[in-house]
């Protein structure tokens, strides 16, 4: 028992010892397997230095020997470019050269010339001055030939120079005159006449007064009532004035305001009507009759614009026709004057081919001044212009307006036929008629402008004023000064009158040479 034990431990020992030893032999046989390695490694290391220092050194070569190709490449291609360079260069010079040559043979050519042209000067000045002296001396051979000074010879000359202007002015004006009457006269008589045919126009002659018949006198005490307190009643409402005179079962409304006139017309009337007359009833009675009218002013302007067929005006502006419906012009009535226009100036934009729409809106429009001047400072023309521009009416449409009376200059074909319809319309036969001491006074001045004129023997204005014939002395006025003279008194006539339609000036030359046989 103890024997084997010794013996284990012996076995043990041994193996130990036996491991150890292996052990060591096993890590001395990795050392040297180790140093081995590395010193395989130094020599690949020194190799592969070796061998990339000899590859340096060749790409180092080969860097050099590309970079002295290129150096002189480079030195090649700018000895080429300064060869050129200067080449260039040095024709440049002989070019240069060449234009100084040029310059300096200008330059003498050119001092020559100007010594030819200063002796040429000097020669000119001599030969003036030799002129000079001719002239003088035939100057005054001919004042002693012909008796006159240069002043008096000159007067002469300029005298029959303006003889002949005048005479070549004269059949200028006759020229271009016949022209343009032979261009114009049949195409204006065309459209004038079409239109005019096509619209026939009812003509009101209406004055300021409005006159209302009464049943019996015994009327009249009853509407100026009890120390006149009716009357009053009346007057005050309505803002008219009645006038109650000798005449018979009548009763005067007076008024210049046309609306003002009709309702108190109409309100008197149902006062004789209904018989009852106090200053109760004759209030109920004004503001009765108040709606009445504004009613037909509504219908009176919707039957302006339904007539011309105008569309999309403003209800105001529509208002303001209806009340031209008691406004009346030379006895003509405004508001049928205002749609004949329209009618005359729609008919000639279609014969003409503008716009028809625009003219006839402007037509019914042109006078809706009218209807407020009764209330408002400022002319007819300026008040409507300012209450289109109010309703927004378009600016041609105002334009015209502005344009019908010639207060400014026409700029568009839609003024033109509407001052020239205003003017158709206007000068229709019946359509107007003026008061008697204004018609009388009218004719008077137009025969005192022609017969004021030098050379005038006598003047009369014929055909109610739409004529003026002058007779002149045919001793002061020639043939070509007759022309001149009647477009002188036609500006005249058109500056200081005012009148319908147009005035013919007609100047008549008369010679008469008696002789007689024995």
């Amino acid at each position: 028992m103890t024997f084997t034990i010794v013996h284990l431990l012996v076995a043990l020992v041994a193996g130990c010892a036996l491991g150890v030893l292996a052990c060591i032999l096993i890590r001395s046989q990795k050392a040297k397997d180790a140093q081995k390695k590395i010193a395989n490694a130094e020599d690949e290391a020194l190799r592969i230095v070796n061998e990339a220092i000899k590859s340096a050194e060749s790409k180092k070569r080969e860097a050099m020997l590309e970079a002295k190709e290129e150096i002189l490449k480079n030195r090649t291609e700018y000895e080429r470019e300064v060869k050129e360079r200067r080449a260039e260069q040095q024709k440049q010079e002989r070019r240069l050269q060449q234009k100084e040559e040029n310059l300096d043979r200008k330059l003498e050519t050119i001092e020559k010339k100007e010594e030819a042209l200063q002796a040429k000067h000097a020669q000119i000045d001599k030969e003036q001055e030799e002129l000079k002296v001719i002239k003088r001396s035939q100057t005054e051979m001919l004042e002693r030939i012909s008796g006159f000074t240069a002043e008096e010879a000159k007067k002469y000359l300029i005298d029959q120079v303006e003889s002949e202007v005048t005479h070549e002015t004269a059949l200028k004006i006759k020229e271009l005159e016949q022209r343009a009457k032979e261009e114009a006269d049949q195409r204006a008589r065309e459209i004038v006449a079409t239109a005019i045919q096509r619209c026939a126009a009812d003509h009101v002659a209406e004055i300021t007064v409005s006159v209302v018949p009464l049943p019996n006198d015994e009327m009249k005490g009853r509407i100026i009532g009890r120390e006149g307190r009716n009357i009053r009643a009346i007057e005050t409402l309505t803002g008219a004035d009645l006038i109650i005179d000798d005449t018979p079962e009548a009763i005067t409304v007076s008024c210049f305001e046309p609306v003002r006139r009709e309702v108190a017309r109409v309100a008197l009337e149902k006062l004789i009507a209904d018989g009852r007359i106090h200053p109760t009833h004759i209030e109920e009675m004004v503001e009765k009759a108040r709606r009445e009218v504004d009613s037909v002013i509504r219908s009176e302007g919707e039957r302006a614009v339904l007539e011309t067929g105008v569309r999309g005006l403003h209800p105001e502006l529509q208002k303001l026709l209806g009340r031209l419906h008691y406004r009346t012009s030379y006895g003509q009535n405004v508001l049928q004057h205002s749609i004949e226009v329209s009618h005359i100036a729609g008919l000639m934009a279609a014969e003409l081919g503008a716009d028809i729409h625009a003219a006839k809106r402007a037509g019914l429009l042109h006078d809706i001044g009218k209807a407020l001047d009764h209330e408002f400072e400022g002319t007819h023309v300026a008040l409507g212009v300012e209450y289109c521009r109010k309703y927004k009416e378009k600016e041609d449409i105002i334009h015209a307006i502005q344009a019908h009376h010639g207060d400014v200059e026409c700029k568009t074909l839609v003024a033109c036929l509407v001052q020239a319809a205003d003017a158709i319309s206007a000068a229709r036969p019946g359509a107007r008629r003026e008061n008697l001491e204004n018609y009388i006074k009218r004719l008077e001045k137009l025969e005192e402008i022609t017969g004021t004129y030098p050379g005038v023997e006598k003047s009369y204005a014929i055909q109610a004023g739409r004529e003026v014939r002058v007779m002149v002395k045919p001793d002061q006025v020639s043939e070509d000064e007759m022309t001149i003279l009647a477009r002188e008194l036609a500006k005249r006539i058109e500056n200081e009158l005012e009148y319908p339609g147009q005035i013919k000036v007609h100047v008549l030359r008369e010679t008469k040479v008696v002789e007689y046989a024995k």
